[in-house]
């Protein structure tokens, strides 16, 4: 368990300490200091709010630390506005921890993948408590979306002398409020990650998805699928959506239903989107979400995804970035559409924490130089109060994102 009280760092731990401020970004740069072996203390957190210090999540993403490392040491400070991270070995090992019903178990399994590569021996890690909620990273977009993303990284050299697949198995769902469900999560360790070299986004080639529904009927299913079927199928004929309907004790506490979709390109790039159901607030005044509603959000969320363009899905940023920095020493690129505010972040943090620098530069390819030419020539022919009835054709920013790795090595035991 956590201390309660907060010492001052020694002399030798001010000059590598790592100091941050506020809550954002808390997970992150816990993480971080794991990876570089540097202390770390977060100040003010939450210190103006009406209660002020720790959530129950971030206390439980505390333990759920120590349950992975052997040797680190957390601190608290009484008011719970200050915390200190004095970081151990990655040891991994079967690892079960009991998720708050506050956050879902993506919120937690999310920044364990990426120590998970790096661990002294195998995590096999199971979660409890809810798969699906909004703002987090649903079950299955961590399965069918940020797992082919760490898997960008594994060498191919290792890959036929590793112990066990990377895998993610859905055992329970468990829908908010009370939650109820079960993930478990098996990564090997890898001796070094290999080099990415992502800068084609290709075209898209196919969209599948997943409607989940527990303890309700389920024609709540099927009515995602049709509706979400009948607005994405105008632009793509390969395309596949299937229910996966949960009964009896794997179904949770809670009836909710969820439509998960997930685009591939003809190069390997994924982009995701996710909606859950929501009832009825009085309070606040919304109103519950019909299955129709969810499909609709989750179908113009993945539409949304792909126009933004890049190789890496956008909430994806930060873990890609992070597993670059902690590459081989040799040159990392990806292409990715805007950049956003917890990426940038991320890239500041990584260059305090590990020294590692990224070069961020706009591309224009030839598909939107063409794009922007083709406008030009428009404009030279029509006239002004035609080409007013005519908007241009958005080009999405794109960023080619490079750097060279530190060559992260881990705590695995080499022979």
């Amino acid at each position: 368990m956590p201390s309660t009280t907060a010492s001052n760092p020694t002399p030798v731990e001010k000059s590598r300490l790592l100091r941050f401020t506020g809550h954002s970004y808390f997970r992150q740069r816990l993480v971080l200091s794991l990876l570089s072996g540097r202390p770390v203390r977060i100040d003010s957190i939450r210190s103006d709010a009406s209660s002020p210090g720790l959530c129950d999540f971030e206390a439980s993403f505390l333990r759920l630390i120590e349950k992975v490392t052997n040797g680190s040491h957390v601190e608290i400070s009484y008011t719970g506005t200050s915390v200190l991270l004095r970081p151990g070995v990655i040891a991994g090992g079967n690892v079960s921890h009991d998720c708050p019903t506050s956050r879902s178990v993506g919120y937690f399994a999310e920044w364990i993948m990426v120590l998970a590569p790096f661990a002294k021996k195998e995590l096999s890690l199971t979660l409890r408590g809810l798969t699906a909620r909004q703002g987090d990273l649903g079950v299955d977009t961590l399965r069918t979306v940020t797992l082919p993303h760490l898997s960008l990284f594994l060498p191919l050299d290792t890959l036929s002398t590793l112990s066990s697949a990377l895998e993610l198995r859905i055992l329970k769902r468990g829908s908010p409020p009370l939650g109820g469900g079960e993930i478990h999560l098996r990564c090997p360790t890898l001796a070094h990650l290999s080099t990415l070299n992502f800068i084609a986004p290709g075209r898209i080639k196919k969209i599948r998805g997943i409607a989940n529904a527990t303890r309700v009927s389920p024609q709540m299913a099927n009515r995602m699928i049709d509706h979400a079927r009948s607005i994405l199928q105008r632009y793509i004929p390969d395309l596949y959506l299937f229910a996966d309907v949960y009964r009896g004790d794997d179904s949770g506490k809670s009836p909710g239903f969820g439509l998960s979709l997930v685009a591939s390109s003809t190069t390997g790039a994924i982009y995701s989107s996710e909606a859950i159901s929501r009832p009825s607030n009085q309070e606040t005044g919304e109103e519950a979400l019909t299955p129709e509603d969810v499909a609709a959000l989750a179908a113009r969320q993945l539409l949304e995804e792909v126009a933004k363009r890049g190789c890496i899905d956008p909430a994806h940023q930060p873990m890609v970035l992070t597993l670059m920095a902690l590459g081989p020493q040799d040159v990392a690129r990806c292409r990715m559409g805007k950049l956003t505010p917890n990426a940038i972040q991320t890239m500041r943090d990584i260059k305090e924490g590990l020294g590692v620098t990224f070069k961020v530069k706009r591309v224009q390819d030839e598909d939107q130089t063409s794009a922007q030419q083709d406008d030009d020539d428009d404009e030279e022919e029509e006239d002004e109060d035609e080409a007013d009835n005519h908007p241009k054709r958005i080009v999405p920013e794109e960023i080619m994102v490079s750097c060279v790795g530190i060559n992260f090595r881990g705590f695995k035991k080499v022979a």
